[in-house]
This record gives C-alpha cells, sequence and structure tokens, in this order.
C-alpha cells in the first residue's frame, strides 16, 4: 500500500480532495450546524467573529471574575483538533482558567462545532486555519495572550509560531498578519513532522493497534463503537455515560475534514524557530493512544523544552476523567514562566 493511502487512513478528519486557493464565502444553511448543540456553563458565552472571508466563528468565552481588580494576566486562546469543537475546553478548562484569573476564549475552526463551513469539501489549510485564528487575536486583544492547541491544534499552532517571524515579510506586517504571542501551550499535540512517523511506527511495533486506530478515525468507528471511543480517547476507567455523551458531541463536532492530507503533508515539517523568544510548554500523556511518546519528545525538542508527560489521563486530558492533572501544570508553567 502506498504511503499516501496509510496515511489517509491514519489522520482523522482527512480529505485528499484538491486544497482550496482562495477562502470562500459565507455559507447561511444553518442546518450543517450540530443537531445536539452543547449547552453552555454559567459564566460562559456563545459569541460569533466574522472573519475577512464572511465565515463566522464561533468562540465560546469565559472571563475571569475579578471585576474589582482586573487581572493582568494574558488571556488564554483555546484550538481544538479533528473530531472536535470549542465545546471540548469549555466542559472543565475554562472554567477552571477563568477561576484563577485568566479570560478564556474557545475557538470552533471552520466547518467544526457551530462555525459556518467553507463552500468546500475541507476547510481550510494550516495557512487559512492559523489566519483565521490570527485574525481573532488581531482583532479582540491589546495584548498578546496565550494559545493553548490540542493534537491536530497544536499543529496549527505551531504553523502560526513559525510565521511570526517570517523573513518575507517586514516585523510591521507580520505583526498584522501574525500577532505576537505571549506563549505557547502544545497539547497532546501533532509533532511538526505531520503523523506520518506516528503512522509507521504503529504499522511495524503495534500492528493491532494501527488497526484499531484506522477503523476508529479514518472509519469513524469511534462514532458508532462505545469501547472503541473509550480506547482512543480516554483511560480505561472513564465512565461509559460520559464516553457516550462526548461521544455525541464527537459524531456532530466536524462536518468536513480540516485539511487536504496531500496539501498538508506537503507543507510540513514546520519550519523551525531559532530565534523565537515565545515560551513553548510540551505537555502530553502517558496513555496517549494516538500522539504516541516519540512523537511528544519529538516536539519537545523541536523547541528545546523537555516536555510533561501527564499520568492517568489519555489523548483528551481535557475532558477525561483526571482533566484537572494536565490543567494545574498548565497552570504552573504559566505561573512561572509569563509574566506581564
Amino acid at each position: 500500500m502506498a504511503t499516501s493511502s496509510l496515511l489517509t487512513l491514519l489522520n482523522p478528519n482527512l480529505s485528499t480532495v484538491p486544497k482550496m486557493t482562495v477562502k470562500p464565502l459565507a455559507v447561511l444553511n444553518n442546518s450543517n450546524k450540530m443537531k445536539v448543540p452543547y449547552k453552555l456553563k454559567n459564566g460562559q458565552s456563545r459569541l460569533f467573529h466574522k472573519l475577512p472571508s464572511g465565515l463566522n466563528m464561533e468562540v465560546i468565552e469565559q472571563k475571569c471574575n475579578y471585576i474589582d481588580n482586573p487581572s493582568e494576566k494574558p488571556a488564554l486562546v483555546f484550538v481544538h483538533g479533528s473530531y472536535h469543537a470549542a465545546w471540548c475546553w469549555a466542559e472543565h478548562w475554562l472554567p477552571f482558567f477563568s477561576s484563577v484569573g485568566y479570560d478564556c476564549y474557545a475557538l470552533s475552526l471552520l466547518g467544526q462545532g457551530e462555525s459556518d463551513g467553507p463552500v468546500a469539501s475541507v476547510a481550510g489549510t494550516l495557512q487559512t486555519h492559523a489566519g483565521d485564528i490570527a485574525d481573532f487575536i488581531q482583532e479582540k486583544f491589546k495584548l498578546p495572550p496565550v494559545l493553548v492547541g490540542h493534537s491536530f491544534g497544536g499543529l496549527i499552532i505551531q504553523y502560526y509560531i513559525a510565521n511570526i517571524r517570517n523573513e518575507k515579510f517586514s516585523v510591521l506586517e507580520m505583526k498584522k498578519l501574525f500577532p505576537d504571542l505571549a506563549g505557547a501551550v502544545l497539547v497532546c499535540s501533532v509533532p511538526p513532522s505531520g503523523n506520518s512517523g506516528l503512522v509507521w511506527r504503529y504499522l511495524f511495533s503495534k500492528p493491532i493497534a494501527a488497526f484499531k486506530v484506522t477503523r476508529s478515525l479514518a472509519a469513524k468507528a469511534f462514532q458508532t463503537d462505545l469501547s472503541l471511543c473509550k480506547e482512543t480517547f480516554f483511560t480505561s476507567t472513564m465512565e461509559d455515560h460520559l464516553v457516550m455523551r462526548y461521544q455525541e458531541l464527537m459524531r456532530e463536532s466536524s462536518r468536513m475534514p480540516l485539511f487536504d492530507l496531500r496539501k498538508l503533508n506537503a507543507s510540513l515539517p514546520v519550519p523551525s524557530v531559532p530565534e523565537s523568544s515565545i515560551e513553548v510548554l510540551v505537555i502530553g500523556a502517558r496513555d496517549d493512544f494516538i500522539v504516541d511518546a516519540e512523537g511528544l519528545a519529538e516536539t519537545g525538542r523541536f523547541y528545546g523544552v523537555s516536555p510533561i508527560c501527564v499520568e492517568g489521563v489519555a489523548h483528551d486530558m481535557m475532558i477525561d476523567c483526571l482533566w484537572d492533572k494536565g490543567a494545574k501544570d498548565i497552570l504552573s508553567w504559566l505561573s512561572n514562566n509569563l509574566r506581564r
């Protein structure tokens, strides 16, 4: 089987259709939105950021409660991965981080969650997704925020970081295209080279796992198979009723693939950023069924940092049963490394 076929099988939420060359016009068909909407928690609001293309991007907002003494901490902007949307952050991490002084914003990438979908077969590219995030940051914040990305959302953030100091543009141009960040947190992120390395390691060292990943993600069996959904995203101790709830939300979250696989691979690896002054935290999960230990280590080496591997959680550490373990590690890093 060709490499591209193997990658197609084991890459979640990807397609081999041609890449978009322009940003699409807005789609106003509400019937394409999630049929099982996520119910917001106390203190949360659902907003829609209008992009230059005319498309509306869902934003779930939860600000800190420091009314009399405004927080000096940077805002946190959360970016999900495949088969997810803004709701995956709103469940636990938005309430947690807002309670300790951080204004929080969770985005749904185009074609995901309650965001508009483009007139195309794929939602976008690394460039267009990063550009949409940059547009939101440019319009929303006066001070640089922290980007927090999960899985493929982490890869998009890596592309964003690489373009902050792109030598093709002047400093002024880049600040407008890709505004500065106070920091970045990569959560169970796809490594800079993409997940081709993960694919081959699974094929040769864990063939049973490779088959399960293929069936779960490429064939979308996680949407209907409860035990496979749990094995793919959660630890074995996760309660079935919670897995069923998130399974339904994941099934409704993604209306189209995030990327064109061939174009994605052609754009990788992410360019190195040797002179970047951005603080980066690389954090993964010991029981991650998708991003293995070598994938986590690769991302750490790329940024010259020692990754944190959280015990007792799986790929979806932000909604796993011990979701607070990773949140506390990130909070410690924020407190120790980022100061206004």
